[in-house]
């Protein structure tokens, strides 16, 4: 298993700008950091529980039809590179959505939330399950994600304010950078 790679497809594609990071942001400017706070408890639990519900089920998936590993490869393959075209052309420079900032729809956002649902549904069985099967690997790395989501979070709820400027002063570089990252993460699960 390359670490590497795992290491740089889970904190991109957590630290990167999404739905739940902008609206993370955007509720820091709007309402403070304390209401981003609870809007990040209840995102980080249902990214928890997203994985735990995705690694539980591609371990059945394995044992039933081990052939499954290939195919969620490819997909997890084929969504980091899609992933890495969207960053790459994103236009930073649009609005973002004011929502409000409690648990609850911090939670029901991961569920709604395209980038984080594939996310947990691809990342196990890409890059932990060709070579771990066992629950117990399984798990640890579930929390391990879980925590490098949950420090994503909270990277955008405390640096909320730099990040939106440096991100809208240098919005192609970083574009740029995040996407060939993600790129080679992609590539990286072949290799």
């Amino acid at each position: 298993m390359s670490i590497t790679s795992f290491l740089i497809y889970c904190i991109i594609a957590t630290f990167t700008p999404g739905p739940t990071n902008i609206v993370i942001l955007s509720t820091v400017h709007n309402w403070g950091t304390k209401k981003a706070m609870q809007y990040t408890y209840g995102a980080s639990v249902a990214f928890g529980l997203l994985l735990v519900i995705f690694a539980t089920l591609n371990t059945m998936f394995v044992t039933i039809i081990p052939k499954i590993i290939i195919i969620m490869q490819i997909i997890g393959s084929l969504y980091m590179l899609y992933l890495a075209f969207q960053i790459f052309k994103t236009d930073t420079s649009k609005p973002t959505v004011n929502q409000t900032g409690t648990f609850m729809s911090g939670f029901l956002m991961q569920f709604l939330n395209p980038k984080v649902v594939l996310f947990t549904m691809t990342v196990i069985p890409s890059f932990i399950m060709p070579y771990y099967t066992s629950m117990p690997a399984v798990l640890i790395s579930v929390v391990v994600i879980t925590l490098i989501g949950f420090l994503a979070f909270i990277t955008w709820v405390l640096f909320g304010t730099i990040f939106k400027e440096f991100l809208q002063k240098h919005k192609r570089i970083v574009n740029v950078v995040m996407a060939l990252l993600l790129a080679y993460s992609g590539i990286m699960i072949w290799l």
